[in-house]
This record gives structure tokens, C-alpha cells and sequence, in this order.
């Protein structure tokens, strides 16, 4: 199933951008596609109207991609502290519900996560229990920093740990100017210390980018069969 579960590990790693790509590049491929979030923390409100900036975003880069959300918070702040701010209380079985809905209508479905796998989303979850109900497998997207190490590490350790199937690691926004050593020794580190491999290296795209830009971008760059997991026929195809 072209089903899959984005996370970082930190905020400002670029995950909405590449579940951006990977959407926009299976629609591209003709695979009817849905981006379903969740939740949404850091909500905007205009005319009344709550609306998901997450969302709102891949619907920039491709219109006819299907975008859900199942809660959706003005607090910008870890999904329990958002609900909990707003009087809310986040039901995991509204959001499995939603979930199937999405799967049964649409040929691929990725999940834009908010906030790391072990934030926590209701009172004793954390949204490695989302993925895990959803039966989902997991793609992170780290960038090239300091701390990605670390920060990389003990996030793949903890959705061992929870029992959760990793698909790999993409990097994105990889800069001209980054220090090479952090680079190779951040793909070097995961792939002899973890069971999971780095399946694409996405260079900065820049601000101003062209939709087709970014789908070019995540076939040049990211092994699309190995993060679904599946052959994927239309690739021979092309966009």
C-alpha cells in the first residue's frame, strides 16, 4: 500500500516540504493522493474559518492533492498542551476512523505528523500510539545540523523501541555551504548505528520554488520504491 507517516525529529527540519514533494510527485505519477494531518497545532483563523497552514501549503504546490485534518489547535504548542489550552480533548479513535476513510478512497495516503513520535497527543499517547494504531510505517526527514545526530539517533531508538516500522531517513535542505563532515558522518552514523538506511539526500530548492521544481527534486533525490516500501509501476513512466 502507498500509505506512509512523516515525522522529524525536530521542528524546522522541512517535513511539511517534503511530504510537499512526495505528494505532489505520486499525484504527478497518477496515483490519486491524500495528505491527511491529524492534527494541526499552530492553526490560522480567517473569515471564522479555521484553516491548516500545513495544508494550505500543499495545496500550493499541487491543487488536486486531497488535504484532511482531524483537529486543528490556534495555540501553537505540543498537541496535548494545544488541546488541553482550547479545552479539547484529542480521541485517537476519531482520528483512526478518519484515517480508514482516507486509505478506502484514495491510492496513497501520506500523514504529515505534527510534532516529534513521542509527543504527546492525549493523555498517555504520544504519537507513536497514532502511528501504531494506523499501522502506518514511519519516513523521517532530518537536516544537516550539529545536533542531527543525536537528535536522529534517539528518535529511530524510540520507534524501535515502540515496536513502529521505519522505512528510511531522507535529509533535506542540504545547503552548498554545509560542512561536508557533518553530512557523511550523519548518513555514515545512521546507517551503521540503526537498521534503517538514508533514502534520499534533498539539496535546498531555494524560497521561490516552482512545483515541478520540487517534484524533479524528489525524483533526482529520493529513492521513491524503497520509501513506500513497494514497486511502484509508473515510475518507468515519468511524471
Amino acid at each position: 500500500m502507498l500509505n506512509l507517516c512523516i515525522v522529524s525529529t525536530v521542528k524546522g527540519e522541512g517535513k511539511t516540504f517534503v511530504t510537499a514533494g512526495i505528494a505532489a510527485t505520486m499525484q504527478s505519477l497518477g496515483y490519486k493522493t491524500s495528505v491527511y494531518k491529524p492534527i494541526q497545532t499552530g492553526g490560522l483563523v480567517n473569515d471564522g474559518f479555521k484553516q491548516a497552514p500545513d495544508l494550505t501549503y500543499i495545496k500550493t504546490i499541487d491543487p488536486y492533492i486531497n488535504t484532511e485534518f482531524s483537529y486543528i489547535f490556534k495555540t501553537s504548542a505540543e498537541p496535548l498542551m494545544a488541546a488541553e489550552a482550547e479545552n479539547q480533548l484529542i480521541d485517537i479513535d476519531v482520528i483512526s476512523r478518519d484515517y480508514s476513510k482516507i486509505v478506502q478512497k484514495y491510492d496513497c495516503a501520506v500523514i504529515d505528523s505534527d510534532g516529534g513520535i513521542l509527543s504527546p497527543v492525549a493523555p498517555m499517547i504520544q504519537n507513536a500510539d497514532i502511528v501504531k494504531k494506523l499501522q502506518v510505517p514511519l519516513l523521517f526527514v532530518v537536516k544537516p545540523s550539529r545536533d542531527a545526530i543525536n537528535n536522529t539517533m534517539l528518535s529511530l531508538n524510540a520507534a524501535e523501541e515502540k515496536g513502529l516500522k521505519v522505512n528510511g531517513v531522507v535529509i533535506n535542505n542540504i545547503k552548498e555551504e554545509d560542512n561536508n563532515i557533518e553530512l557523511t558522518s550523519l548518513i555514515r552514523v545512521i546507517e551503521e548505528y540503526s537498521n534503517v538506511k538514508v533514502l534520499g539526500l534533498i539539496p535546498n530548492l531555494g524560497i521561490r520554488l516552482e512545483p515541478q521544481d520540487l517534484i524533479t527534486g524528489i525524483l533526482n533525490g529520493v529513492d521513491i520504491e524503497s520509501v513506500f516500501n513497494v514497486k511502484i509501476e509508473k515510475l518507468e513512466f515519468g511524471a
